[in-house]
């Protein structure tokens, strides 16, 4: 008799140990480990430096800090540029990446994406006095026009291949390491047009006092995921994160905390 109790309770144990491999509401469960995130800190409201109080803040922090909650993994932010981002994921140096990262098949080639957790539309921002222009079509036609990129991003080959000429080495577009540097150049005078998707746009103008607008029509559609090393163990279960967060209206939550509710500098 106390052998078939042992069998038996073998037999429970065996049955539940699948299930204690997952949360409570259905979401795997990663026991506590540690997940190493890399993120820019240069495009609001993704994700910057709180000018008031110096920490990182925005959508994707907030994102992705319940998505450790859910998943029971232990997150650790760490910065690099935008640049080496994608390569460093890649060469696993980190976990997962944020900021902002269009899909596409070329960084598909490097990387696994997660799901998309945001799509987005690109827009022409400009200073809030400019009317020499209001379309792609009529910059282009604007000779002494200046475009300001960070070069290898979705921005980047919009204004080459959607605004201008198709040639990468166009001297109407400068340069610039970080997307909050062509936006300072645009207010400073140094460059006319900005390209941006809705996200980090709407940002800058509500932020801006009547210094920055969007014009004209989107410029394209791009849809934003997390990036990891290839053949990541954690792409499935953020993506089961990625879906409850958007069953259950925590990103439409996030949106309108960061995109309506959140005023830069105040």
């Amino acid at each position: 008799m106390m052998r078939m109790k042992l069998l038996w309770a073998g037999l429970l144990a065996c049955l539940l140990a699948p299930a204690a491999a997952f949360a409570a509401d259905g979401l795997p469960d990663l026991a506590g480990r540690k997940v190493v995130v890399v993120t820019e800190n240069a495009y609001p409201p993704l994700q910057f430096i709180d000018p008031k109080g110096g920490e990182q803040i925005g959508w994707e922090y907030d994102a992705m800090n319940e998505i450790a909650r859910r998943l029971n993994f232990q997150v650790e932010y760490q910065n690099t540029s935008w640049d080496a981002m994608i390569q460093a994921v890649a060469d696993k140096q980190y976990d997962i990446g944020m900021t902002g990262i269009t899909i596409n098949d070329e960084r598909r080639e490097k990387v696994d994406f997660s799901d998309p957790y945001m799509r987005n539309e690109q827009f022409m921002m400009v200073r809030g006095d400019e009317t020499r222009f209001t379309d792609a079509e009529s910059f282009a036609a604007l000779e002494e026009g200046l475009i300001g990129a960070q070069p290898g991003t979705s921005p980047f080959y919009t204004a080459v291949y959607g605004v201008l000429d198709g040639n990468e080495q166009n001297p109407r577009i400068k340069l610039f390491e970080t997307f909050g540097a062509s936006v300072q150049a645009l207010k400073t005078g140094d460059v006319d047009l900005v390209l941006t998707d809705s996200t980090a746009g709407k940002g800058y103008v509500e932020a801006s006092n009547g210094g920055l607008k969007l014009i004209g029509e989107p410029l394209g559609t791009e849809d934003f995921g997390f990036i990891f090393p290839k053949g990541s163990d954690l792409v499935a279960p953020v993506n089961a994160a990625i879906a409850a967060l958007k069953a259950d209206g925590t990103l439409e939550a996030l949106n309108k905390k960061w995109f309506l509710d959140y005023k830069m500098g105040e």
